[in-house]
């Protein structure tokens, strides 16, 4: 989620593809590709939709993991991947209780498996640190994205009525990201966090408010069949949420020395990067949808 500012690049610095900083015709065909496969897989195959976000979550926490053991924490991989399947998959029969019980399960395991990681005759180095950051790990990758999951299931209208919900979540963050470059781009002036991300201004900020609670209010009615007021802390809680997290993972990369999570994804840098936004927005959407509305 970009808040750009019209700042310019210092003298001698090679000019970049946009004002934005990014390789806009890479970014636009990933985008498109991404998009598609969304929401073919929401129109056409919702109970699949289980199965694409577990894919990303693995995907998503092997990056994270790889940044994490080049800057030299030593954070278990084994336990996680199987811990962040189990996340998901668990939602499937047991909803938010099978999410929960794998995450407490996960943490466990890797508690365990760092502190036998140097055999039982030798006690392990930074122990407390690097278990910390493998539960902060699991509860935002997986964890979170657990929730992305739990708003597919049927409730009285089916998997249909899981898949709006989905597009909902979807539709605010593409319009809280539109809404903040957009704004950023043409009237962004004044940063709004320079230590953490220099491009965030609070004129995209605001162009994210406005873009996203109005897509809301419109897509909550007509796609999801609830009342207007749902769509107005839905999408004031997505751009909170999709803010933060993008500030999260820019300051996880800030820490790491790196500027993307990955390559995967040319013009977004990894998967990582591109979903930064979207995990906590999950845990907003269900919150206002499953339990607000």
């Amino acid at each position: 989620m970009t808040f750009v500012t019209t700042d310019t690049a210092p003298p001698g610095e090679p000019k970049k593809t946009s004002r934005a900083g990014r390789n806009l015709p890479a970014a636009i065909s990933v985008g498109v590709v991404l998009g598609g496969t969304v929401i073919a897989t929401l129109l056409w195959a919702p109970q699949l939709w289980v199965a694409l976000v577990a894919l990303a979550v693995a995907l998503a926490t092997h990056e994270v993991v790889r940044r994490l053991r080049e800057g030299g924490y030593a954070v278990p991989v084994i336990p996680l991947l199987i811990g962040g399947q189990a996340m998901i998959w668990l939602t499937w029969p047991y909803r938010e209780a099978g999410a929960l019980g794998a995450f407490g399960a996960t943490v466990a395991l890797c508690m365990i498996w760092r502190l036998l990681s140097g055999g039982l005759k030798a006690a392990p180095v930074h122990y407390t640190r690097d278990v910390s950051v493998t539960i902060f790990l699991a509860a935002w990758v997986p964890l979170f994205g657990a929730f992305t999951a739990l708003l597919i299931y049927p409730n009285q209208g089916g998997y249909h009525e899981g898949a709006m919900q989905v597009f909902c979540m979807m539709l605010g963050v593409v319009a809280s990201d539109i809404g903040g470059y957009t704004a950023g781009v043409l009237f962004g002036k004044h940063p709004m966090v320079p230590a953490i991300s220099p491009k965030k201004s609070w004129e995209g900020f605001s162009g994210s408010l406005l873009f996203s609670i109005i897509v809301s209010v419109l897509s909550v009615h007509f796609l999801a069949d609830r009342p207007l007021w749902v769509g107005v802390p839905l999408g004031i809680m997505l751009v909170i949420t999709g803010t933060l997290g993008d500030l999260v993972e820019s300051q996880v990369k800030r820490d790491l020395g790196i500027k993307d999570m990955g390559t995967l994804l040319p013009g977004h840098g990894g998967l990582m990067d591109r979903i930064d936004s979207i995990l906590p927005s999950a845990v907003a959407a269900w919150l206002v949808l499953e339990v607000l509305a």
